[in-house]
């Protein structure tokens, strides 16, 4: 059984700024990011990883790198979901320019195209699953760290608990926490813990 301990990488300027979306736009850590990234380090200094993976973004591989205090290994499966139009906009300003581009993607993010030219909710799922699937043989047991983003962690947790995606934001991923599932070589999922912060 591989333990994930799955992480939504510290504070960005644009989280701070009315959450605006920050898909492939590299940006860094504020140094409240930074802050929680060593809280991390702190709530997971007993564990032993034997592996610790990261999106390709500054700001994930700095969250990974600060908590883990080991190597990271980049993966651009786990990189922030492609927004479109969406990119350096709050959801108030998009909206306002285009309503139907936010409705179609809220009714059906798995067809529909985030941003109205970015990447559907599928094709998120499938690139993050190709990565889990991968990891898991890899690592048949033991325990690994991932640091990602909000919107793919979210889509790919809604689609293993089998929800609908047009849910996915019901699950919460904040800032630098943790979020625990585990996978058996069936390839079962269970979630073990979401969001923490203990």
């Amino acid at each position: 059984m591989l333990n994930v301990f799955l992480l939504r990488h510290g504070q960005t300027a644009w989280n701070a700024d009315n959450n605006r979306y920050c898909g492939r736009s590299d940006i860094s850590l504020t140094a409240k990011g930074i802050q929680q990234a060593e809280s991390l380090r702190s709530q997971l200094k007993d564990v032993v990883f034997d592996g610790v993976y990261s999106s390709p973004l500054e700001r994930a591989f700095m969250t990974a790198n600060i908590a883990s205090g080991v190597h990271v290994k980049k993966d651009t499966r786990l990189i922030e979901a492609d927004f479109g139009a969406w990119e350096q906009k709050t959801k108030e300003e998009f909206m306002a320019e285009a309503p139907l581009v936010w409705e179609n993607w809220m009714r059906d993010p798995g067809r529909f195209r985030a941003g109205g030219t970015g990447e559907t909710g599928m094709e998120i799922i499938h690139r993050m699953d190709d990565f889990f699937t991968e990891a898991l043989r890899r690592h048949p047991s033991g325990n690994i760290l991932v640091a990602a983003h909000n919107g793919v962690n979210r889509l790919y947790l809604a689609h293993k608990l089998g929800m609908p995606l047009r849910n996915y934001r019901m699950l919460v991923q904040d800032n630098a926490a943790i979020t625990l599932f585990t996978l058996d070589a069936d390839s079962s999922f269970t979630l073990q813990h979401l969001n923490s912060k203990r």
